[in-house]
């Protein structure tokens, strides 16, 4: 049974055992996790932020932040945000959430702390003392949070919400999805039941932590088996080999730009190759191409396991199972955790296998609603399933292929082109490293396709012959009419190529 509040979840670890690291650093065990979130509760209750209260949490990548969101999110709710953000953002963010409390490091974000200040929220400044193992760290308060509206102190309870996060906003104004301890548990217990992890698995984390990937697929999931994660001050393709020396990883979890980096360096990092022992490669946030998913197995020499995840769901919604059970390049599994359905589009109706529609969930994992938005809740639950903007289909074992955001789809003239099928068609080209379709407006069909291509370095190709190559393997109304070729296609704070408003970039819209 998934532990639904933080004394439960670090039940699994034994006491002596690690669970939070770095490379090169000593790993702070259970025992010394767990008096991490005692002396952290005590804090914040002592000054007026109890169960309930929004602590914002500004730090890099990193042990302590990973050690910080779970010992916040055990008295209060944690709210993780991006340190690179610019004081117009983190004062939206902020004043959105309403947060007490500001929890930042030296040096890391002085116009968060200028804000947070101007918006009479408290500042607490996190320390880690000298030789102390990863993730251990003391806090200071700067500035005290204003009085009067404190939750109740203690730990939470799994109806508490433990954390919240915003959506992306990429074509609306970003929604706050609220987590309560109960979704997390049940989340982190999904993966690790899809993934069979055990106390000795060592994931090497190189994801964002105010993203629901690192925090739930990395943290959390480790934890929950009693296991250790031990975390990269982010993700560096020169310096990522070297931390899996480091770390000796059995497993890591990343997004595709991320894996394709890592593939690229590969063949001149043969002996750390040679050296790891992989029991597999998690993807998720993102489509992986199945080309990269075939060369990841080729070169580490272990399955790769898409999972399909989204913040709503507290992360894992599908994954492919690990060997013997298939798994089918292209697909993101079957249900891992919430029930999974195809409905139609309008949400009045549950498709049959094999038909394309929305993807619908429900189950202990998903949000119970946006917050304070019942304009977004009304047009995202239907009969208690949750609508996620996904395009899809179930076959008849169960695995679901993706289609899209609907909001992605192409309409020209209206035929509506999945733009992942002209992105896996490009990415078959041998010269094609990384590819994006995208809609661009025409004064006929009203949109066209486009696509965005980053090439392999030293490989040659022109527009003419990845059109030719589109066209021998998909109709023709699907085949782009423009390609660009790019150094660089631009990417999310969590290192996702951007479809969405990608053609106003480029000039096209």
């Amino acid at each position: 049974m998934a532990a639904t509040t933080i004394d439960g979840l670090l039940e699994a670890g034994a006491a002596d055992a690690p669970a939070i690291g770095a490379p090169g650093r000593e790993p702070l065990d259970y025992a010394g996790l767990g008096g991490q979130v005692e002396r952290t509760v005590a804090f914040l209750n002592a000054r007026g932020v109890g169960r309930g209260d929004r602590v914002a949490i500004v730090l890099p990548n990193g042990p302590e932040m990973a050690s910080a969101f779970v010992a916040v999110a055990a008295g209060a709710t944690a709210a993780p945000l991006n340190p690179a953000y610019r004081a117009g953002e983190f004062r939206f963010f902020l004043e959105d959430l309403g947060a007490r409390l500001l929890v930042t490091a030296p040096d890391i974000a002085p116009e968060a702390v200028g804000v947070a200040r101007g918006l009479g929220m408290g500042v607490a400044e996190l320390v880690v003392p000298d030789g102390a193992p990863a993730g251990r760290f003391d806090l200071a308060m700067r500035s005290p949070p204003a009085a009067g509206g404190g939750g109740p102190a203690g730990r939470s309870a799994p109806e508490d919400t433990a954390l919240v996060l915003h959506t992306s906003g990429t074509t609306s104004r970003p929604k706050v999805v609220p987590l309560t301890w109960a979704n997390l548990g049940a989340s982190a217990g999904h993966i690790v039941a899809s993934l069979a992890l055990r106390a000795g698995d060592r994931c090497l984390n190189v994801m964002p932590l105010f993203h629901i990937h690192g925090l739930v697929g990395a943290v959390l999931s480790s934890l929950a088996a009693g296991a250790s994660v031990h975390c990269a001050p982010g993700f560096d393709a020169l310096r990522v080999f070297a931390r899996f020396d480091a770390v000796a990883p059995t497993w890591y979890t990343a997004v595709p730009t991320m894996h394709q980096a890592i593939l690229a360096r590969a063949p001149r990092n043969r002996a750390s190759v040679e050296r790891l022992g992989l029991r597999f490669i998690r993807s998720s946030s993102s489509s992986l191409p199945p080309r990269v998913m075939e060369e990841l197995e080729a070169a580490f020499g272990c399955p790769v396991i898409e999972s399909y995840g989204m913040t709503e769901a507290a992360h894992q919604m599908a994954s492919n199972p690990l060997p013997p059970a298939p798994r089918h390049p292209g697909s993101v599994g079957v249900a891992a955790g919430p029930e999974i359905a195809i409905a139609s589009e309008e949400g009045a109706a549950l498709l049959a296998p094999g038909e394309t529609g929305e993807v619908v969930i429900r189950g202990p994992n998903v949000t119970a609603g946006y917050e304070n938005n019942p304009a977004a809740n009304a047009e995202a639950f239907v009969d208690g399933w949750f609508r996620t903007g996904d395009r899809g289909t179930l076959d008849a074992e169960g695995y679901l292929r993706l289609a899209g955001r609907l909001k992605e789809i192409i309409n020209r003239g209206g035929e509506k082109i999945g733009p992942r099928e002209v992105d896996e068609v490009l990415m078959d080209h041998p010269a094609v490293a990384q590819a994006v379709a995208f809609a661009v407006p025409h004064a006929r069909l009203g949109e066209d396709v486009a696509a965005a291509v980053v090439l392999k370095r030293g490989a040659d190709a022109d527009e003419r012959a990845l059109k030719d190559f589109a066209a021998r393997r998909l109709a023709g109304f699907k085949v782009p009419r423009r390609v660009l070729f790019l150094d660089e296609i631009p990417k999310g704070p969590t290192g996702k190529l951007q479809r969405v408003g990608l053609a106003g970039k480029l000039g096209l819209a």
